[in-house]
């Protein structure tokens, strides 16, 4: 009660502390949004384009809305969103679950409330939900991050929203869980973890694009990993340990094996997968044998990582056909342009790419675009919203809309850090992580660098639900920094 009676006279003292410049931005984007909007739902109707049941009239609603929530908001004290982050938690976590058995299926997923004319979901707002609930337990007093429980907690923390959603089987959604871990690596997290992160998409890449390929009797895509996974253990050792004698033996000795190999393998044909494995055990039992003698337990530790890549390698095939879903698994396949599906699920991309192309430097004009005035770009308001940008705006509208964004996530980095409090440090940089991985794979999908996995680009794509999560998560952290002095 106390929050609520302090809530008018804090927001005055606060109010010119709010930061109006990410605010200003904040308007730029869902004022240009709304525009792409008209031009990806403009269909040589303008009578049509503002009836009341049209997207550009529904978005303009969802707009009004936002801005009155963002208000309400900045008006609230900044200590309720500490003091109730884990019932906000747990209340969108009940309704995640609830969400699984009460949505009704749209396009073979469940994660839509319908509730009459409105349509929600959920997962939108657990976005600020998770980067509330972490926040508070990563600024409790005494907390590091170092500490397995800790740590542990902090990740139960993100992945249980990520399971709900997943079975929900909106897989993209889940995916944006994962820009968290750019925000424990500020907070403290070793680099390893994003090193493995990082090694396990290119050892996914590597493996499945070259799977079918073969050199003499040696399948190329397994040969490559292996062999990368040899060359990072190897650099660890140099890293982490310094030791340059243990370098050298590695080293000389994987090349030597490896040439006289490949050497004998031109007169006799034979697998050398089994000498690179070979040697990479080899590796491994040198390096327990360095650990026990200096009783150093990280050549353990990179020996382990040795033997998990080479897991994580061997695993592929099975989570590649076993537990994705056939769409998925031919997205991934045109992406990686293994098959090529113009008309099926290539299609969206392509068409994207033509879009695009086809707006030239300067673009075509507002409401001019050809491409999505004649529907040729499915979800051309939604996740393919910035091809519309493309077209009717060009590159030099497309390179406009980029430097925004830049422009928007480097001023949330600058305030995140300058937070006098570990709570809104965390909240912080959570924001600008969520918002840096939409981007990126937003336009990565668009242009195909990326699996469609259906991420909308915030304050652009088309959306009642999306753009008022963002506009929560956002307004929170404006709240927060407006008050840092204060704390």
């Amino acid at each position: 009660m106390l929050l609520f009676c302090r809530m008018g006279y804090s927001s005055r003292d606060s109010w010119k502390s709010i930061d109006w410049i990410t605010v200003l931005l904040y308007v730029i984007m869902i004022v240009a949004g709304w525009v792409t909007i008209c031009g990806a739902s403009y269909e040589y109707d303008m009578d049509k384009l503002f009836a009341l049941s049209s997207r550009p009239v529904n978005q303009l609603i969802w707009m009004g809305i936002s801005l009155c929530v963002a208000f309400a908001i900045l008006m609230i004290e900044r200590d309720f969103y500490e003091v109730f982050s884990y019932l906000i938690y747990g209340g969108i976590i009940l309704l995640l679950v609830a969400t699984i058995f009460l949505a009704p299926d749209i396009k073979g997923s469940r994660s839509w409330l319908v509730l009459g004319p409105i349509r929600l979901q959920p997962a939108e707002f657990a976005k600020f939900a998770t980067a509330l609930a972490v926040a508070r337990l990563m600024g409790t007093y005494g907390f590091e991050l170092t500490r397995y429980k800790n740590f542990l907690m902090v990740l139960g923390l993100i992945f249980l929203p990520m399971v709900c959603i997943l079975l929900q089987k909106e897989t993209g959604s889940a995916l944006v869980y994962l820009a968290f871990f750019l925000m424990l690596y500020r907070e403290g997290m070793s680099g390893y973890f994003l090193l493995a992160g990082v090694c396990a998409v290119v050892y996914f890449v590597t493996g499945m694009k070259y799977a079918d390929v073969m050199m003499g009797e040696t399948p190329l895509g397994i040969f490559l990993v292996s062999l990368l996974v040899l060359c990072i253990t190897v650099l660890l050792v140099y890293i982490e340990k310094k030791n340059k004698l243990a370098v050298q033996i590695i080293s000389y000795t994987s090349l030597g094996v490896l040439g006289v190999s490949g050497l004998v393998s031109y007169y006799f044909p034979f697998n050398l997968n089994w000498v690179v494995l070979s040697l990479l055990g080899l590796t491994v039992l040198y390096l327990i044998y360095l650990s026990i003698h200096s009783w150093v337990w990280n050549y353990v530790l990179i020996g382990f990582f040795a033997l998990a890549s080479i897991g994580f390698l061997f695993s592929v095939n099975y989570v590649f056909t076993d537990i994705l879903e056939p769409h998925q698994q031919i997205r991934i396949k045109v992406s990686l342009g293994l098959e090529d599906d113009p008309s099926g699920a290539g299609y969206n991309v392509n068409q994207s790419k033509i879009a695009i192309g086809s707006g030239g430097f300067s673009g075509k004009g507002f409401l001019n675009g050809t491409q999505t005035k004649l529907k040729y770009v499915p979800e051309q308001d939604t996740d393919f919203i910035f091809c519309t940008v493309g077209e009717e705006q060009g590159f030099v509208g497309a390179t406009a809309v980029l430097l925004l964004f830049a422009v928007f996530i480097l001023r949330l980095v600058a305030l995140a850090e300058r937070q006098d409090s570990v709570f809104a440090r965390v909240y912080g940089y959570s924001v600008a992580s969520i918002f840096l991985f939409h981007l990126a794979i937003n336009i990565g999908m668009v242009t195909g660098l990326t699996p469609v996995i259906g991420i909308p680009l915030p304050f652009f794509s088309y959306g009642g639900s999306s753009l008022l999560g963002f506009t929560i998560l956002l307004f929170i952290f404006i709240r927060l920094d407006a008050t840092r002095k204060e704390h």
